[in-house]
């Protein structure tokens, strides 16, 4: 049976509860770009030990999983060039868009901000567009 869906499911559920923690613990929201972001222009120095905590968290987690329970295949492309591309894009992105997809999806969503609403349905569909480009037009993914 593919478990696929059960961990998506699973890592949706930790999203959204490290969302709720993240919100009623601080009272704001948890936008990983909004995170970096502050530390980048200097605007969170006041916070900056959670910060990294957080972002750290974010990043160690996955790698003890990694060592812990073996490689995952993740399915990604070898090409150096696109994955750069695609983060380099990603950042532009939540920088122009006023946040990323944990900020107005999850938590945007959540609260029923309308901001996060049109963020979210902007992000599928150019997810959407993007990859018929890359994989059904170009054939690079």
């Amino acid at each position: 049976m593919p478990t696929d869906w059960i961990m998506g499911l699973i890592g949706g559920l930790l999203i959204g509860t490290g969302g709720a923690v993240f919100l009623l613990g601080n009272g704001r929201i948890m936008g990983a770009s909004g995170l970096i972001g502050g530390l980048v222009d200097g605007t969170g120095r006041g916070n900056a030990g959670e910060r990294i905590a957080f972002l750290a968290g974010t990043a160690l987690l996955p790698l003890l999983l990694v060592l812990t329970l073996g490689p995952v295949d993740n399915h990604l492309t070898g090409n150096l060039v696109l994955l750069i591309a695609g983060g380099l894009l990603v950042g532009i992105g939540t920088r122009i868009a006023n946040g990323c997809t944990s900020g107005h999806g999850v938590c945007g969503i959540s609260r029923l901000s309308l901001r996060g609403i049109v963020a979210t349905c902007f992000y599928i569909l150019a997810g959407g567009l993007t990859i018929t480009l890359f994989r059904h037009v170009l054939g690079v993914v």
